[in-house]
């Protein structure tokens, strides 16, 4: 991730790096700081202990960034160094690995990572054996990663713009650029793909001079901005859509424009398609769209993002319920890892007070509400259909709430597993 700024001080980080810092903050678990009110426990032990109340501050600040970073980083993270933003921009390990071998399987031997963040994808391309130059402007943030890359030999931290950085002698190049802008009152998203730091034409131009490029976007990227020149593919990790990355010369697969990949506990799964996105698709007449079936599906969100939801119902012989919403069914069930199947029980049109009194009837006290073409909030529809049903009650059930043409149903389901 490029940084413009960071928001750990410097003169925080120099604390920590000294003997004294270094050793405090590897003797205290990261867990004991996993909430706020065991943070300022924390903070007042380490003063009570006689540790300067700025030093006990900065321990407790990176322990808690270290016990948020476990999440992407498991037990490699209690022994790096964060930044906040740098943290929440940061690639997972094991995608970070992903990307890595992106490299070794198209023969690239020496990448600069231009705006490394933290070093998340240094780390990955250091560790497959991959001689990397890690850029990052920003001081501290170049420091940290200067920390964390010292494990490897074959990895280097350089303090310089990386929109200026001389890329002679080597053969690839990856960009996670900033997608974030932090103020006084924490971090906020960018979704203009030219006011990332560095924006995408740049990416382009490194690409249009040969260069092996990877590039991470937010999954959010809009199809139109997308370069014709590359693969686009869209990651999620338990559901949660984390990346659109762009394979640029040798990195890009042969015949794939568009893919999704779906990693869960269970493995990874991909789809692909060869052709450019076409969202009128399924309002021509080439995406099959039917009634409600047996079974209501919930594509995985980088099927979605990725428009892939025609490949999808080839594979699985469903239809779309209405052209413009991802929704689809099927008669019998299909076992797919791109897809959440439910079991459909009953369709209901959508009247907020009759879903209330069969609430209240089937005395309800669990509600996990869908939705997709309906102006509803799930959480704010749930309070209402709730009240007064009897909160003791541990029965659950599901309503996906959905639009059908001109109509607005509310399915009740139940999650196969």
């Amino acid at each position: 991730m490029s940084s413009n700024s960071s928001d750990v001080p410097s003169s925080q980080l120099a604390l920590l790096l000294t003997s004294a810092g270094w050793e405090l903050l590897n003797s205290v678990d990261p867990s004991s700081a996993g909430t706020n009110e065991a943070a300022f426990q924390l903070n007042l032990s380490l003063r009570k202990a006689g540790h300067p109340a700025e030093l006990a501050t900065a321990v407790v600040q990176q322990s808690q960034l270290r016990f948020k970073a476990r999440t992407k980083f498991g037990p490699f993270a209690d022994s790096m160094v964060f930044t906040q933003a740098g943290l929440e921009q940061a690639t997972r390990l094991n995608i970070a690995g992903l990307h890595a071998q992106r490299y070794t399987r198209a023969g690239i031997k020496k990448v600069a990572d231009l705006g490394c963040g933290i070093g998340a994808d240094s780390l990955a391309l250091a560790s497959a054996e991959i001689d990397v130059t890690a850029v990052e402007l920003d001081e501290t943030t170049a420091a940290a990663t200067t920390l964390n890359l010292m494990p490897w030999t074959n990895a280097r931290v350089v303090n310089a713009d990386a929109t200026s950085f001389d890329l002679t002698g080597f053969d690839g190049v990856w960009l996670d650029p900033a997608r974030r802008t932090t103020d006084t009152s924490g971090t906020s998203r960018i979704f203009d793909p030219e006011a990332f730091s560095p924006p995408l034409s740049f990416v382009e131009n490194l690409a249009d001079r040969g260069l092996a490029v990877g590039v991470k976007m937010g999954p959010g990227l809009p199809h139109d901005a997308i370069p014709a020149n590359c693969e686009v593919q869209w990651v999620s990790v338990n559901g949660d859509v984390t990346e659109a990355a762009l394979w640029f010369g040798k990195l890009a697969r042969p015949g794939i424009r568009r893919a999704a990949l779906v990693i869960s506990e269970h493995g990874a799964t991909e789809i692909t398609s060869s052709l450019d996105f076409d969202p009128d698709a399924a309002l021509r007449g080439d995406v099959p769209v039917g009634p409600i079936s047996e079974y209501l599906y919930e594509p995985d969100g980088a099927v979605i993002r990725a428009g892939l939801i025609d490949e999808l119902l080839k594979i699985t012989g469903g239809h779309l319920l209405d052209p413009h919403i991802a929704y689809f069914g099927t008669d019998a069930f299909v076992q797919t890892p791109l897809a959440k199947a439910y079991k459909v029980v009953e369709v209901r049109p959508y009247h907020v007070k009759n879903l209330r009194a069969w609430v209240k009837a089937e005395k309800i006290g669990v509600l996990d509400i869908k939705k997709r073409g309906m102006d509803v909030t799930p959480e704010e529809l749930r309070k209402v259909l709730l009240a007064g049903s009897g909160k003791s009650s541990k029965k659950k059930a599901t309503l996906v709430l959905t639009r059908i043409g001109d109509q607005r149903v509310a399915i009740q389901v139940e999650p196969v597993a």
